[in-house]
């Protein structure tokens, strides 16, 4: 199965879960803003499955592409690429965003802010295994590849670039 479809499952698992454990009026949209809250704090308190940095790095990227989706694109990259903004951030022993900073960038602005709000706004994160971390901590390189559009995919699991 390609990694799309095993994506799509995933996502389409997790979704009809929440749906279903939610409570009648959260799945109304009434206390939304409690809803996002208690969702942040379950991803907090839950510690991450992934045994290797690699698959802990592909938690993330599906976390972050799911707190953004309405900025993520679907399908393969494009051949010329508006941006690539690269990343560079920590995470805590508790899944908490440290500090993130912009490591490689073509200078476009609005694609690195962006880069840099999806990141803040998928915080917290899963809780790292702890012998992923080197001092209590977890340093992740991540890039965003963005479309004309100002849309973006994570590189760690986007699909190859299309050739022209």
């Amino acid at each position: 199965m390609n990694n799309r479809i095993v994506l799509l499952l995933a996502a389409s698992a997790l979704a009809s879960c929440a749906s279903h454990n939610a409570p009648e009026n959260e799945r109304a949209g009434v206390g939304s803003a409690a809803t996002t809250a208690e969702r942040r704090e379950m991803v907090h308190a839950a510690p991450s499955s992934a045994a290797t940095i690699d698959g802990y790095k592909r938690d993330l990227a599906l976390h972050i592409s799911q707190a953004s989706s309405g900025k993520v694109y679907d399908g393969r990259p494009q051949a010329l690429l508006r941006s690539v903004v690269v990343l560079k951030y920590v995470i805590d022993a508790n899944g908490n965003l440290v500090r993130s900073e912009i490591h490689r960038s073509n200078r476009d602005r609005v694609t690195e802010s962006t880069a840099l709000a999806t990141l803040k706004t998928a915080a917290p994160f899963p809780r790292p295994a702890p012998h992923l971390l080197r001092h209590g901590r977890l340093e992740v390189l991540e890039t965003w590849l963005f479309n004309n559009d100002g849309r973006f995919q994570l590189r760690t699991i986007a699909q190859p670039q299309m050739d022209q």
